[in-house]
């Protein structure tokens, strides 16, 4: 279910509460939905899709969660170094609910691993691209990449029903 963010909060209160509200946003594009409607691409040479955003929604919160934050051995769940856009180009067979399962699942290690770091100024266990990243860095990141691609389901969402709004 989505929630309206707090209008006033303290700072992680807040920031935690914008990235639900994104979080829950791309659940709500794709309500409704069946396999083959959130599969349909949005205009060639693109291969985004609702499923694609998802799949790939999965792997980033993978990455900035597992890896980034906790240095967990964490594979990508939908693409390869030979293959990666594999999340949003490999979605005619995959399963919606399969990836909707592994995104929840995702979304639930990254809200525990947060819950374990009470700073937000803390840095990262890990180095990306040789660079250190703090917490709240990694939590205003989730945000604006959420926001980017619910705009892209807005789009999506429109051309699979006609189906506009937040």
């Amino acid at each position: 279910m989505r929630i309206d963010p707090p209008l006033v909060a303290g700072e992680r209160e807040m920031l935690l509460a914008w990235l639900d509200y994104h979080r829950e946003t791309l659940a709500v594009k794709c309500e409704g939905l069946s396999e083959e409607q959130l599969r349909l691409r949005s205009a060639e040479p693109s291969t985004l899709s609702l499923l694609g955003l998802v799949r790939h929604m999965a792997d980033v919160e993978r990455n900035w969660f597992r890896r980034v934050l906790e240095d967990e051995d964490a594979p990508p769940l939908h693409w390869t170094e030979a293959d990666p856009d594999g999340d949003f180009d490999n979605v005619d067979g995959a399963s919606a609910a399969d990836a909707f399962t592994v995104w929840r699942a995702e979304i639930e290690v990254a809200r525990a691993n947060v819950a374990r770091w009470p700073d937000l100024g803390a840095v990262g266990r890990r180095k990306r691209h040789g660079r250190d990243f703090s917490l709240r860095w990694i939590l205003i990141h989730m945000i604006e990449e959420y926001a980017r691609h619910n705009g892209h389901a807005d789009l999506l969402r429109e051309r699979v029903d006609g189906v506009t709004g937040e």
